[in-house]
């Protein structure tokens, strides 16, 4: 089993965790009812993608 010959420093442990840290979802908004959506998908509100309807919201409800 290996085993570290030196102990591994604090400045050395948190450069080595710099990019762990969480990113947060970027949100943009809808051209159609300008509600705010993810991106590359379809908008849940009017259910368009690239100024087409791809989801008949009307009889799904």
């Amino acid at each position: 089993m290996a085993v570290p010959k030196k102990k591994t420093s604090k400045s050395r442990k948190n450069m080595r965790r710099a990019h762990d840290f969480l990113t947060t979802q970027s949100v943009s908004t809808c051209p159609q009812c300008k509600s705010p959506k993810l991106p590359h998908r379809v908008c849940p509100t009017c259910g368009t993608y690239k100024g087409k309807e791809v989801i008949d919201l009307s009889s799904a409800q």
